[in-house]
């Protein structure tokens, strides 16, 4: 019986490869998709005000942490702020982005050449989501009344970005099928 579930276990690496795929889409997908709506772009400020390789895409990086609107919240001063920082139009870019790198990792049938590319801009993208948790101090639990403040404790924000390694991780095994679909049809050619 043991050996009957460990074959049948043995044998799923094809379907996990298939459900990454599909996770990694959905994922890029929907969260893509939330970009051009206001309550994501104001939550990713932080990351990117804070980050060396992308608060140049704001107007006012340093100012943000007097415009933060919470999850459901909106200000009309901090919107109207956020309008002036370009918080809106890059995050309308990011979920361009994200959405057009989604599609390229689904249609690795069709294109496994540019789904390759995805695969790997979806790595470096990742590589630079999980430097947030070295750049972004609202990554870390704030030192208020608690004795459990900075590292390792992870906020919610830092929660949200450490499991990016997981897609880390998935990205390299959608890379790795996209190119050796495609290096086999080039054989076949």
């Amino acid at each position: 019986m043991k050996n009957s579930i460990a074959n049948f276990i043995a044998h799923l690496d094809q379907f996990g490869k298939k459900a990454v795929r599909l996770g990694i889409v959905v994922v890029f997908l929907w969260i893509g998709g939330l970009k051009f709506f206001t309550y994501e772009a104001d939550g990713i400020v932080p990351f990117v005000a804070n980050s060396p390789f992308m608060s140049f895409f704001y107007h006012h990086p340093d100012e943000y942490k007097r415009h933060i609107n919470k999850e459901g919240e909106l200000i009309p001063e901090n919107h109207q702020w956020h309008v002036e920082n370009n918080t809106y139009g890059f995050s309308a870019g990011l979920g361009i982005l994200l959405v057009t790198m989604a599609i390229l990792v689904a249609l690795y049938k069709v294109v496994p050449f540019a789904s390759m590319i995805g695969s790997i801009l979806i790595f470096i993208m990742t590589l630079g989501t999980l430097s947030f948790l070295v750049t972004t101090p609202e990554s870390w639990v704030p030192h208020l009344t608690d004795h459990d403040w900075g590292f390792p404790f992870l906020s919610a924000r830092g929660r949200l970005v450490i499991k990016d390694i997981v897609i880390l991780g998935g990205a390299i095994i959608t890379m790795s099928e996209s190119a050796q679909l495609y290096l086999s049809r080039q054989r076949n050619r």
